[in-house]
């Protein structure tokens, strides 16, 4: 054992000449040391995660004969339906993040007009109710009913402390078979383009997580709350090493988010950005393709009025790098509005700071709802002037004006393939900036009309017959 114990006397030594934050993180020294266990730590975090069983009632019309394509031609779709019913069910975890009921889960789990059933560990069964659900972070906040009792909760940590080769603990129930523990590291961080959420930031750990873990808690050895597990990679439905968890800073806005009235506002930016390549990094004599270029951005934008421009490169937000748009959207979105904050960008070459306002999405212009109507194949659109706000609430990307499609009521637009999101450009030639310009173009007659939408970014051209 002489040699353990000089390996165990360098290691020390080692570790006397790092900083605090290196010495927390400790190859194991000793076989005493590997035969540590995660149950200390599995006792103290295991009763916060919770099973959560939904059942919604699903109404569909089954059209015996009408399937036939001959009876479609001449009798349509609709109208003819038997009315069927049948229940979806569906299972997944949850984390009790407050004692006196508040549990977390991910939006999917819960889906809407669903019936929710809270288990929690000790078997003890209670109907809950949403608080918030919020599509765009797949996150969803319940509340149960405790009558004054309280309940085991699991304490938020800083999931911008994480570093890649961290051990953490996935917590839940797969495939309905009982809680379980799996542990892994953290793989990667800053995940992006998951497709998950619209908050492309995520986790990434080789803790096997499996279908029912959603909503589940991802914790560290600390006993902390760092992730909600959130979906996995896997082309058989199980688990192969790879999942992702929402960041716990995220959830803490939304959690926040719901104990104040459950209105989720997030923080705007305001610009549209790209990535870094490898061509432009040259180009500005960056060793590395870092960071997120700013393409454009609304005048009411908190970093155009903090001075910077199209070209600059956005560095780091608060003091937290930032490598990607996704990056600054989601390091913007995890600031209180209201506060301030530190921008560090590039420009010419040289690094500059500027200090910005956290603002919510100004609606500015003021919506003017309206649907459009007269004899075009426009009429029946519900449109709304597009701003920030608004932008913001359908999950647009577009910055600047425009007239978004938000509903679709009777009409022939219905049938032509329009769909709420759309964002209307130009009608027979004519720029749409407002809903003015949309009520005027379409108050014309005319036996050809030419209409320009942006659908997710991609700028599409139709004509119809008058």
């Amino acid at each position: 054992m002489t040699w353990l114990r000089s390996m165990f006397i360098v290691v020390m030594v080692a570790l006397g000449a790092m900083p605090a934050s290196a010495q927390m993180r400790q190859v194991p020294a000793s076989n005493e040391q590997l035969r540590l266990s995660f149950s200390p730590i599995v006792k103290q975090t295991a009763p916060a995660v919770v099973n959560i069983y939904t059942k919604r009632l699903v109404r569909t019309e089954v059209m015996p004969f009408f399937q036939d394509p001959f009876f479609r031609r001449f009798f349509g779709d609709g109208g003819f339906g038997i009315p069927r019913e049948r229940v979806e069910r569906s299972l997944g975890s949850g984390v009790i993040v407050d004692e006196s009921g508040i549990i977390v889960t991910n939006n999917h789990v819960v889906g809407k007009g669903a019936e929710i059933l809270v288990v929690l560990s000790d078997k003890r069964e209670f109907e809950a109710k949403v608080l918030l659900a919020d599509e765009r972070t797949d996150l969803a906040v319940l509340k149960i009913d405790t009558n004054g009792a309280k309940l085991p909760a699991i304490t938020f940590d800083d999931s911008d402390s994480l570093e890649v080769g961290d051990l953490v603990l996935a917590i839940g129930n797969p495939f309905g078979v009982g809680q379980t523990v799996t542990s892994g590291i953290v793989s990667a961080l800053a995940r992006t383009g998951v497709g998950i959420s619209d908050y492309q930031f995520f986790i990434q750990t080789d803790a096997a997580i499996n279908p029912g873990n959603s909503g589940g808690a991802l914790v560290d050895m600390n006993g902390r709350l760092v992730g909600i597990n959130t979906a996995i990679y896997s082309r058989s439905g199980g688990s192969i090493g790879i999942g992702f968890a929402i960041p716990a800073n995220t959830v803490r806005t939304v959690v926040a988010a719901a104990h104040s009235g459950g209105k989720l506002v997030r923080p705007w930016l305001g610009v549209n950005m790209q990535d870094m390549t490898a061509d432009i990094a040259e180009s500005l004599g960056l060793p590395a393709p870092t960071g997120a270029v700013i393409l454009d951005g609304h005048p009411e934008s908190p970093l155009i009025k903090a001075g910077l421009r199209t070209g600059d490169v956005l560095l780091a937000i608060a003091g937290r790098p930032v490598d990607s748009p996704a990056a600054a959207n989601y390091r913007f979105s995890t600031l209180d509005v209201g506060s301030r904050a530190e921008v560090t960008f590039l420009r010419d070459g040289k690094k500059m700071t500027a200090e910005v306002s956290v603002i919510a999405p100004p609606e500015q212009p003021a919506r003017n709802r309206t649907t459009l109507q007269g004899r075009s194949p426009l009429s029946g659109l519900v449109v709304v002037n597009l701003s920030p706000a608004v932008a913001e609430e359908l999950g647009l990307s577009r910055v600047g004006e425009g007239v978004v499609v938000t509903d679709l009521e009777r009409g022939p637009a219905g049938q032509l393939g329009f769909r709420p999101g759309d964002v209307l450009l130009e009608i027979n030639g004519r720029k749409i900036t407002s809903v003015a310009d949309a009520v005027a173009a379409t108050r014309r007659s005319a036996r050809v009309w030419q209409v320009v939408i942006d659908r997710g970014g991609q700028v599409i051209s139709s004509t119809f017959g008058g």
